[in-house]
């Protein structure tokens, strides 16, 4: 690195900035940020968080300018092409979204070919150019920074290449999803070669990974008759096995364990069922197994 302090860029504006704050936060870091707030020094670790375009994140590692960086994976396939030094250190989880070729709903446009000659417009020139050269079909790509939806109404394209959270903004503009390119999320990039060389970063994507391993799973805690543990480990073996403790009242103990948050659903009735009371699920803030 050119300096020991390690520089974060992150996004500063849009959807995915209150998530990736509450990240940084969540995994320790204690910095306040304003609005006009371009750099910040995080006060108890050797970090300034730099306040970026979301889209120039990318540029900004592979330049050296940054160390790390949070931004789409879109925006990252969309910059490496063809392939850059920089790559994804650690998949965030959030801002997941699909970028989708969509058309107007009464058009029938259902395959690749279907688009041949068409003019799509997009934000991602280089991931919709190479989406359809890949499928041997030429379009013409309409590069826009913004409304790329609205771009069929006014005439400036046949189809467009958006992406797609919710698909209500396609519905409104009155669009349909057809065609898939590309599955986004919030990821941590660093350059390919410098990534997991220093302290700092090291200490960073770890606390980042205990904050992710933590919200995709609780922290169980329940009595139940002793008798009734071989089916509750069964049910619930936990990151390596369930703790188990006796209880003051005999014939009963106390079981402690980890479980996937998407599990607690249908375990819940299946412990009550096996004997098990005093249910307790909680949130687990970081977990480094």
């Amino acid at each position: 690195m050119a300096s020991e302090t390690l520089r974060l860029a992150v996004p500063n504006k849009g959807r995915m900035r209150e998530p990736t704050l509450r990240l940084l936060r969540e995994a320790g870091l204690a910095f306040e940020q304003t609005e006009r707030a371009l750099s910040v020094k995080v006060r108890n670790a050797d970090i300034d968080l730099l306040f970026v375009r979301t889209e120039d994140v990318v540029e900004l590692v592979a330049d050296g300018v940054a160390d790390l960086g949070i931004t789409g994976l879109d925006l990252l396939e969309e910059a490496c092409r063809p392939p850059a030094s920089v790559g994804v250190v650690l998949p965030l989880g959030f801002g997941r979204c699909e970028l989708t070729v969509a058309a107007p709903r009464e058009a029938g446009y259902r395959r690749p070919a279907d688009f041949a000659g068409l003019r799509v417009a997009t934000s991602h020139p280089n991931l919709t150019s190479g989406y359809f050269t890949g499928h041997g079909v030429a379009v013409e790509v309409v590069r826009l920074r913004g409304s790329v939806e609205v771009a069929p109404k006014l005439g400036v394209a046949d189809a467009v290449a958006d992406l797609v959270s919710t698909g209500s903004t396609l519905m409104i503009n009155g669009l349909r999803p057809v065609l898939p390119i590309l599955s986004s999320q919030a990821v941590l990039v660093g350059e390919c070669a410098g990534a997991g060389t220093t302290t700092e970063l090291d200490t960073v994507v770890t606390a980042l990974e205990s904050v992710l391993a933590g919200r995709r799973r609780r922290y169980l805690l329940l009595n139940a008759p002793r008798e009734a543990l071989p089916v509750i480990n069964a049910l619930i073996p936990g990151l390596e096995a369930p703790t188990v403790i006796p209880l003051a009242e005999d014939g009963m103990v106390a079981i402690h364990s980890v479980v996937e948050r998407d599990e607690v659903w249908n375990l819940l009735p299946r412990l009550k069922e096996s004997g098990g009371r005093d249910i307790l699920v909680l949130p687990i803030g970081q977990l480094v197994p």
